[in-house]
This record gives C-alpha cells, structure tokens and sequence, in this order.
C-alpha cells in the first residue's frame, strides 16, 4: 500500500475525459435496481475494480487473467435475478467521480456480455493533468455502502492490488488504519474476508505477484448471503485460496467435532452436513450424562488462538447447564490443527417423552427431535496472525504493510462459538402398533354393539293360547293385545333379551310357548 512517486507522478499523457452526467445517472440507474432486487429479496452485488496507476501492470500484460477473473467470479456469486453493479474505482477528483458505475443490471443471460464489454474497454485511469490516477480504498467501499447499497444489505467485492495512496500521499500506514477502521468499527460490514491470489503480471511501469480480493458482507442479509456462497461451490470454483477472516473474530471462532462417546448407552453422536451435532438416543437410555471427547478446531484462519480460557454450556429443552471441560485452557490452538477436548454433558432426559406418550405415538417410526445449541465462550482471548500467512502477503506483495490491517482489534478478548444440537429420541413401531389393536378392538367391539342394538329381534309370545312371533328392535317397548283387541301387555326388548310389563290383571299372556 505505499506510494510511488515515479509511477503516480510519472509520464503525463492526453487527460482522459469522463462524462460525469452519465455516472450520476448510472449511480440513479443503480438505485433503481437495486430498490428492485431488495422488493424481490435477491442480494445485491457491489463489483468494485480498482484501476489507478497501480494496477498499471493487470492491464498492460497481454498474458494478464486479471479480467477474466472479475468476469468469473461476478456471474459465479450473483445469481440470475439479482442486482449486479460494476464500477471502477481509483479516487475521486473534480470532475471524475469515483466509483464510477460500468454495469448495472439484473443478472440474465445477456450479463456475462455487459460483463465482458465493459471490462475489455477499462483502462488505468489519469488525473486531468495526465498523471496516473491515485487510489483510495476507503472511499470507494464507503460510497458502495451508501450510495451504490443505499444502505440496504448486500455484498461489496473489492478487486485491488493491496495499493492505498490517496493524492499520492506517502503516509500510507495512516491510510491503512483508516481503511482498517472502516472495516473493524462499521456496523454494517457484519463480514470481511480477504481472498490474496497469486497473480504474476508484467508491465511497462512495473511488475506485481498478486491480487487481493475483499468481501464484504453488508447488514444481515449481506452476511447470510456471502455464508450460502462460501457454503456452496460459487466461490470456491474460481478461488481455491481459504478465505482470510478480517471479522468477525468475537463469533464462531472454533468448532468442536465429536470424537467418541463414553458411559451413555443408547447414546450416539455425528456431525450432520449442514454443522448440526446429532445425539441419537434410544427410548429406554436414561444415562444422565455423556461424556464426550471432541477436536476442538480453529475456524479464524489465518489467525492461531495464541491462549484463552474455556467454559461451555448447553442449552436443551429449556434447560441451561455448565458442561464440565476436561481442559479450561487451549493455547496455540492454529486452523487446520485441531486439540482434543473431554467433556462432559448432562442430557436432558427429563425432557424427552415416555414411549407411551402422544409425542412417541406422533412420531412413531421417525424421531422425535429436540433442539437447542452448545455454546462455547472463549475469554482473555489473544490472537496472533500466523508466520506462515505473513510470509505470503510479503510474497505476493512485497513492500506492502498491509498484513497490518490483519491485525485483530485490542478489544476482541473474547469470542463465543454456538454449534447447535438436536437430540433425537427414535421410537419403533410397537407402542403405535398396540394402541393401534387396542383401538380396532374397541371399534369392532363397538361396532358388534351398534349392530346388536340395531337388528331386530325375534320373541315368541302366547297369548289366550294363541302362539305369536313378535318382531323388536333393541329399545323398544310394544303393545300386546288380547283376542278382543285389548291391551293386555307390553313386550319390552333391551340388548340382553325381552320381558314383559304393564301385564293386566287376569291376562292370559306369557313369553314362550
């Protein structure tokens, strides 16, 4: 990021015209699209493309792939219907505003052409007196937050050779703080990730080793999007480089990866591949604790946890307990070599329904699931960028006091990483398959019931020696009369056979024969 006099204030050549009406009416056309994508819930995207006079070498190089990386990685991360903005970006001068918008669209087919179009026409950009135009990284992602986002939520991708000298000004580290405070103390970069690429160009002026390119998630939505893209293949596939974290570094800063599992039987864990720990149970377990032994990894590459103390708790079935740490201390914990850790985590039994109950009936032949999070807190954290991480940036951009803006903030002392849980109790099938029998049961039983009560039945009754076949439904009572056509009876019919009521004295009336 220092300056140099020979190329800034170098050769003087014909002043580039720019039509400021026209970039104040791209910038109008931006809102517009990007009021839209935000209607539409699509993630806009902020393309800035450095091209002051250090850059000089990724546009004179015929063998340079400076352009068609921007072009790659833009219609890898945007997706179709969402807005894509590209602007070139040096520092402002009066009447050359910077960014400067070349693209903006909603992404379709016909981008990858506007892309491509507009790339192969930009140049290294001159100051109206001829000399090559100097940079200043800060304002440009600032008016990609406030003007080109107008303050929604989106992503800012900044392509630049690590070169911070606005007005060619020699005092470059104070620059840098600058840019690092923008970065460290905004609130509304949730995310920055720094992607250093090994790029050797050759140019007129001089030669460069690299690229930096910068993410910078903007609000919350911003930060859930450049996650689903660094989740899937669309970054990966043009960068193989793992991306630097500049921030956060107080959240999710490690993981922890179960081991094995001891003194739980019908206990399992595994890690599921959307980061979810699965603790799989068997209905009859009852052991109360489970003691775990996990890797506990870094995830704040390039940074080592050079020491901080350890707690954990766990957070199921709304209850909130310590889970007890072999260790409360991890020193020179670096990315990509992982600790062991023992633990051991009480597991909300209590909680978990009996296999009689509606909850295992519901979920009969699948799982039942509980939710909830382990959280792991780091304090007296102390960071330190890596030998290895600072060896590279010297590579790729020898001179250059970048590697400052790694730094991570006096006021970062403590992080707290959150890996959530779910504790999955799988029923069989017995229970819903008894109940089931009982309930068919019951139905036949009521069902033979309904039909008994509603069939009609047959009584034999004489009368004055007359024999006659009567015919009743279940609950019902009938008259009986005599020769003479008086009511000398009544035939009562219930669900256990008939009887006779209401008989008159000195009637000749009797069930049977």
């Amino acid at each position: 990021m220092a300056a140099s006099p020979g190329l800034e204030r170098g050769a003087r050549l014909a002043p580039g015209s720019r039509d400021v009406m026209a970039a104040r009416f791209r910038i109008l056309a931006l809102f517009v699209l990007l009021g839209a994508a935000a209607l539409a819930r699509a993630t806009p995207h902020v393309f800035l493309v450095q091209n002051s006079g250090w850059m000089e070498p990724f546009y004179s190089d015929p063998q340079s792939q400076f352009k068609p990386l921007v072009t790659e990685l833009a219609l890898s991360v945007a997706q179709p219907g969402d807005a894509l903005v590209l602007a070139a970006f040096n520092q402002s001068q009066p009447n050359a505003p910077s960014p400067r918008a070349l693209v903006s669209t909603t992404v379709d087919k016909s981008t990858r052409m506007a892309v491509t179009r507009a790339l192969a026409g930009l140049d290294t950009a001159r100051k109206a007196g001829g000399a090559l135009a100097d940079t200043d990284l800060g304002e440009a992602v600032s008016a990609a937050m406030t003007q080109a986002l107008g303050g929604r939520d989106g992503i800012v991708w900044l392509v630049t050779n690590n070169r911070n000298s606005p007005n060619n000004d020699q005092a470059t580290a104070q620059r840098n703080r600058e840019f690092y405070q923008l970065i460290h103390q905004g609130d509304k970069i949730r995310t920055a990730l720094a992607f250093p690429l090994r790029m050797p160009v050759k140019g007129r002026h001089y030669n460069a080793n690299g690229l930096m390119v910068y993410a910078f998630a903007i609000g919350e939505g911003g930060a859930r999007a450049l996650d689903g893209l660094l989740a899937s293949n669309a970054v990966r596939s043009i960068i193989t480089e793992p991306p630097a974290r500049l921030k956060p570094l107080d959240r999710n800063t490690v993981r922890l990866v179960p081991r094995k599992v001891e003194n739980a039987p019908g206990v399992s864990f595994a890690m599921g591949q959307n980061g979810v720990l699965r603790a799989d149970v068997a209905p009859d377990a009852r052991s109360p604790n489970a003691k775990i032994a996990w890797h506990l990894e870094n995830t704040m590459y390039p940074y080592t946890i050079v020491s901080a103390t350890l707690s954990a708790r766990s957070k199921l079935g709304g209850e909130n307990r310590p889970v007890t740490l072999a260790s409360t201390r991890v020193a020179a914990l670096a990315p990509g070599k992982p600790q062991p850790l023992g633990s051991t985590l009480q597991l909300p039994v209590a909680q978990l329904p009996g296999k009689w109950s509606m909850a295992a009936f519901k979920a009969a032949g699948s799982a039942y699931v509980l939710p909830g999070t382990i959280e792991v807190h780091l304090a007296d954290q102390q960071l330190a960028l890596s030998n290895g991480f600072r060896e590279r940036m010297r590579e790729l951009f020898p001179g250059d006091p970048l590697p400052d803006i790694f730094t991570p903030p006096a006021q970062v002392q403590a992080s707290t990483a959150v890996l959530p849980i779910e504790v999955r109790v799988h029923y069989g099938s017995g229970p819903l398959l008894a109940a089931g029998g009982a309930l068919l049961a019951l139905l036949a039983a009521g069902a033979a019931a309904a039909y008994g009560w509603m069939r009609p039945r047959r009584a034999l009754v004489t009368v004055e020696d007359e024999q006659r076949t009567m015919h009743a439904r279940t609950g019902t009572i009938q008259p009986i009369y005599d020769k003479a056509g008086n009511e000398v009876a009544r035939l009562k019919t219930t669900l256990f056979g008939h009887q006779l009521i209401d008989l008159r004295e000195g009637a000749q009336v009797r069930l049977g024969r």
